[in-house]
């Protein structure tokens, strides 16, 4: 076993470079995940519309400002939720070797550890995005406040559901991970298709317990994950289950295949010039 493999220098640049592609690729499209959070917390007939229009619409009402509403929480929150989740997995990772059903296992464990983690953080984050709040501003006010206010559990909201969603990241790591393995091609292009493709699987088959997250970590609905989606697909149908999720396609493949393109290309780099520094001091 590698000695002290969870805190080895590996380990940090897989985490940095995580958050940092997670940041940069939330900056370019965050205008989407704004409009798809809309769509999930919002009942309104908003749902018929595509997202381009809904981008039109809030643009005309609300003034480009509000399509990046909550942006720098939700960077420092993504920043330190992907610093988690990397390091973590590949921390894991290397006491093993590698393959699909363990890549899929620590998958899930990183994922616990980050949900328990960051919770709190995107707690408040639901709550800046679709409205200014009069109460706070930003991510340490808004968890004293909502603590002071609804309790010590509500900056766990959703954490449930949270939990149960592990499986997204999970997916997508694995289905990524095992593309690398099979796929030779290490150009930009490959990058960002395996994770689009990565991303893509693991949304599709998660997205009507992300419903549910959003909507509890909202405050909407303080019910279970299982009932609140009974009660969706009793009220208005099964489609209701998948609202939103053309702009969450939309938001989360680019999202995810650009943050893989950065986390490869920064890892790379950081390595390349480790190996040189070693050879030198070798010379």
């Amino acid at each position: 076993m590698p000695r002290n493999i969870l805190f080895s220098y590996e380990t940090l640049v897989h985490a940095i470079a995580g958050a940092t592609g997670s940041i940069f690729s939330m900056s370019v499209f965050y205008p989407l995940d704004t409009i798809r959070f809309r769509l999930q917390v919002e009942d309104n007939n908003n749902k018929n519309l595509s997202t381009f229009e809904i981008l039109t619409q809030i643009l005309k009402t609300e003034g480009i400002e509000a399509l990046y509403r909550g942006l720098a929480p939700v960077l420092v929150s993504l920043g330190a939720s992907n610093f988690v989740y990397f390091y973590s997995f590949h921390g894991l990772k290397a006491l093993q070797k590698s393959s699909t059903f363990g890549d899929l296992k620590l998958g899930i464990i990183a994922g616990i550890i980050n949900v328990l983690v960051t919770c709190p953080l995107w707690v408040v984050n639901s709550r800046l995005k679709v409205e200014k709040q009069k109460f706070f501003t930003g991510l340490l006010d808004g968890m004293v406040h909502i603590m002071n206010t609804e309790g010590l559990s509500a900056l766990w909201s959703g954490v449930g559901s949270s939990l149960v969603l592990v499986s997204n990241p999970a997916i997508q790591f694995t289905v990524y991970e095992a593309l690398k393995r099979n796929i030779p091609a290490k150009s930009t292009l490959a990058f960002f298709l395996m994770g689009a493709a990565a991303k893509a699987v693991a949304t599709v088959l998660t997205y009507p317990i992300q419903l549910a997250q959003a909507r509890q970590r909202h405050g909407k609905n303080k019910i279970n994950t299982l009932v609140l989606l009974y009660a969706l697909l009793k009220k208005k149908g099964p489609a209701a289950l998948f609202s939103g999720l053309e702009a969450k396609l939309y938001q989360t493949v680019l999202t995810a295949a650009l943050m893989f393109v950065m986390y490869e290309k920064i890892v790379r780099f950081v390595f390349i010039i480790f190996l040189r520094n070693h050879r030198k001091k070798l010379a």
